[in-house]
């Protein structure tokens, strides 16, 4: 009886364990993306499917913690309800960490920095300044950090918002606006791989701020922003982090 016992809480411990591992092996991992910020998160034509450097990124940690990724596109001014609303338990996207995002959403450890570059049409040789600006319409993208600040310059005509960097490159190109701005790794990636877009960067000039790039959690999470910042941890010891970023040339 003493042996059938033994035997029998033997038999369980391992169910439960094994139950354990295959639940956590399932586990999936709802990312938040965004389709238009090459090349930290886009969609490659080929295949269709989310692609970029937050994309492997989110895929690794995913792999760290025995899960899945499961990418969920979303425009950028969407990301945080989509968070906040547990829509996605992630985003990873080129997404900077402000005051502002800190006060909704719970940020990880910076994986990346940059700042803005200015752009013209391909036609106009002149490297502006801010105040060689005055005056004048130009664009920035809806929810970055710069827009606000643009508008706080009050240096400008207008302070034009748009979806995406495509958006605003074609309406620097048709004369609707002066000058776009947009995150310097995004614009400089989109004009080395297509050099007739006919725009230009700026040479020389220098960002208002650089940003740090984090991945995000909701602030209900906190085990998921422990575990996420982990693996971050891991993967920058190991070099694969500085590894996926050099892959798309950052």
């Amino acid at each position: 009886m003493f042996m059938l016992r033994k035997t029998l809480i033997g038999w369980l411990a391992a169910l439960s364990v094994a139950m354990a591992t295959q639940t956590m092996a399932e586990e999936t991992l709802r990312v938040g993306v965004t389709p238009t910020g090459v090349p930290f998160t886009f969609v490659d034509t080929a295949t269709q499917k989310p692609t970029g450097a937050m994309v492997d990124l989110a895929s690794a940690i995913a792999a760290s913690l025995g899960a899945t990724a499961d990418f969920q596109i979303n425009a950028f001014p969407a990301l945080i309800p989509a968070l906040t609303t547990d829509k996605i338990n992630l985003i990873s996207a080129s997404m900077f960490i402000t005051d502002k995002r800190k006060q909704v959403i719970d940020f990880s450890t910076p994986v990346y920095a940059y700042g803005e570059a200015m752009f013209v049409a391909a036609g106009d040789s002149k490297n502006y300044t801010i105040e060689e600006l005055r005056g004048a319409t130009v664009g920035a993208q809806i929810g970055s950090t710069y827009a606000d600040a643009l508008e706080a310059l009050g240096v400008f005509g207008q302070v034009k918002l748009y979806d995406s960097i495509a958006d605003m490159m074609r309406d620097v190109v048709l004369g609707r606006i002066k000058a776009g701005f947009g995150d310097a790794p995004i614009v400089a990636y989109q004009l080395s791989k297509n050099p007739d877009l006919g725009v230009r960067l700026v040479d020389g000039y220098q960002p208002m701020k650089k940003g740090e790039v984090a991945l995000a959690v909701a602030k209900e999470n906190p085990l998921l922003l422990e575990k996420v910042n982990a693996s971050i941890a891991k993967l920058k010891e190991s070099g694969e982090l500085s590894r996926i970023f050099a892959k798309y040339g950052l």
